[in-house]
């Protein structure tokens, strides 16, 4: 159950997904995908420590987080049957890993921060390599019950303060996976420009932004 929970968040979890997403539409392969935010061996590494918060956090506090941002919704009780078979799954496919190990691949590979990035430039990248799937306005592609491809800004995507709201983050993620099926085919640059464009277009507000890294640690990219 926990993994049907992250591929169809949205259509069984309509109370705590105030959006069009699914937790596997950045955690590719019910989170199994290298520099993808693999699930893989996940379990063992929590408490962690978590700039954005300040202090140590829980797997289920992580994963609150992306519910109250990625998903633009509600967090689940620590207690509930959904959180339990999430964790569940996730302790699955943490089966073999060592407890305190980072697996290779962990989060999204990293990318040159150090280059500029070009909205402009963005902009006809997304025409040329994103429109087809996630659409012209960044609106995504629907059926009757949920999107074949995730609405990249409107009211139906992550809020701005998701992690892949960030310019080099959302880069990061679309250099190695994106267009999907031909990821590595984007230079670094490309996929920085690209990102700097969607993730600048309306979204959804997160309104707990003003809590977020209280020890001043704010990266460049963050929306506010």
């Amino acid at each position: 159950m926990g993994k049907k929970i992250l591929t169809e968040t949205n259509l069984v979890l309509p109370r705590n997904v105030d959006n069009g997403l699914n937790c596997a539409n950045c955690h590719l392969k019910a989170g199994t995908v290298a520099g993808a935010a693999p699930w893989l061996g996940i379990w063992g590494v929590f408490p962690e420590y978590r700039a954005r918060s300040g202090k140590l956090i829980s797997l289920q506090e992580r994963i609150n987080d992306c519910f109250e941002r990625s998903m633009n919704g509600k967090p689940l009780d620590f207690a509930s049957p959904e959180m339990n078979n999430i964790l569940a799954y996730m302790r699955w496919l943490s089966t073999g890993v060592p407890t305190g190990t980072s697996i290779a691949g962990r989060g999204f590979i990293s990318i040159n921060q150090k280059l500029k990035p070009d909205s402009e430039s963005g902009a006809s990248i997304y025409e040329e390599k994103c429109a087809s799937c996630h659409g012209k306005k960044g609106e995504g592609s629907k059926t009757e019950k949920t999107y074949t491809f995730p609405p990249l800004w409107g009211p139906d995507s992550f809020n701005d303060g998701a992690g892949m709201a960030r310019t080099y983050t959302a880069a990061a993620f679309v250099k190695h996976n994106m267009p999907l099926g031909q990821g590595e085919t984007l230079t670094d640059q490309e996929a920085i420009d690209v990102a700097e464009y969607f993730t600048h277009q309306i979204r959804p507000v997160y309104s707990k932004k003003s809590l977020d890294w209280p020890n001043g640690d704010k990266p460049k990219d963050a929306r506010y």
